[in-house]
């Protein structure tokens, strides 16, 4: 059974770095056998939030909720591509996050970070595994972490400079980390009813 797994990306920027990085995501899965599939908050473009999707009447949520939620809920395994934004979360990705809550329940999530600068985005992915715990996800040990991400790419889309090379070595390790949480809640799953 192929892992089903949704990387999620925030930006809204009009000259967007990050994106390569989930695009990279996808395909890097994808040669390893699992489903994945990018979830753009731009392109989604849920409001800010004023209610959750628990929060609607059933069957009232607006369109585009409740098709994400149905991904959410149908899903393994999560990534997180997390730009950091004066050492905080970006909006767009968290605005998306918050709109859903039991929907993560039970599944590992991995936090692949990134910056413009040298730190790579670490202090970010430091607030996200809080966030992602607290909404109900395990968050595996492994992290991605690409710094000068401007340049870490080429115009391929492929890895290139250091920050490229430094994601090649490390990305391995992050699968196969996120492969090991993802087959383990699925199992455990499957032999008995989540607590809550």
């Amino acid at each position: 059974m192929s892992d089903q797994i949704l990387i999620f990306y925030g930006s809204y920027r009009s000259d967007r770095q990050g994106i390569k990085l989930a695009r990279w995501l996808v395909e890097a899965f994808a040669a390893r056998g699992a489903s994945a599939e990018l979830i753009d908050a731009k392109a989604i473009d849920l409001p800010l939030l004023d209610r959750m999707y628990k929060e609607y009447p059933s069957g009232e949520a607006p369109a585009k909720l409740e098709a994400l939620a149905g991904k959410i809920k149908a899903a393994d395994a999560f990534v997180f591509v997390a730009g950091e934004y004066n050492w905080g979360v970006q909006p767009g990705l968290k605005n998306l996050t918050d709109h859903f809550l039991e929907e993560w329940f039970w599944r590992p999530a991995a936090i692949a970070s990134y910056s413009a600068g040298r730190f790579a985005g670490a202090r970010v992915g430091l607030q996200w595994h809080g966030t992602l715990s607290e909404m109900g996800m395990v968050v595996i040990s492994s992290a991605l972490a690409v710094g000068g991400i401007g340049h870490a790419f080429d115009a391929d889309g492929k890895p290139a400079g250091e920050g490229g090379a430094s994601l090649a070595r490390a990305f391995p390790r992050f699968a196969d980390d996120l492969a090991w949480w993802t087959e383990a809640a699925r199992a455990q799953r499957a032999r008995r009813d989540p607590p809550y």
